[in-house]
């Protein structure tokens, strides 16, 4: 398994465990800015698979 797999499969664990824990992103509807990051940094991790250099 590559790297920028282990990046990608730890990005999104760390953005659900935190949707699931974070009790401002539970009880509103809109996620904090823990979650924003989290989700960003999933993001670029995915694309980052989908255009390797």
């Amino acid at each position: 398994m590559s790297s920028q797999d282990d990046a990608l499969r730890q990005a999104q664990t760390d953005y659900q465990h935190h949707m699931q824990t974070c009790r401002q992103c539970h009880a509103d509807t809109v996620p904090c800015p823990v979650a924003k990051h989290l989700l960003r940094v999933y993001n670029n991790a995915r694309r980052g698979l989908a255009h390797p250099k």
